[in-house]
């Protein structure tokens, strides 16, 4: 499945049950608390990782949907924008950004 077509099944499924649909700020947190719970998950070992993880993805859509943002064409972007940057390691060997690409 794509991202778009998650993202609009997520918000389907968002206003069938009632779920927040407005309320940005409370939906961030929600996400964060969603990223609180794959740590653990992941830090404990435990078999529901990745449930943990679609829970954060379905929060982080229900944000983008929220502020009219198609996060399929977003990733998309970000992906090549990503794929243009050039890195080096510096004296420290931390990767360092030297070239950035034109928007």
């Amino acid at each position: 499945m794509d991202i778009r077509t998650a993202q609009k099944l997520a918000w389907e499924n968002k206003l069938a049950k009632g779920f927040n649909t407005t309320d940005t700020a409370m939906e961030f947190g929600l996400l964060t608390a969603e990223v609180g719970e794959a740590f653990t998950a992941w830090r404990k070992h435990l078999p529901d990782l990745g449930e943990e993880l679609a829970d954060v993805f379905l929060y982080l859509v229900a944000v983008a949907e929220m502020n009219g943002i198609d996060l399929g064409e977003e990733v998309s972007r970000k992906i090549d924008k990503n794929t243009r940057r050039v890195y080096e390691r510096d004296a420290l060997g931390v990767h360092v950004r030297t070239l950035e690409p034109e928007a």
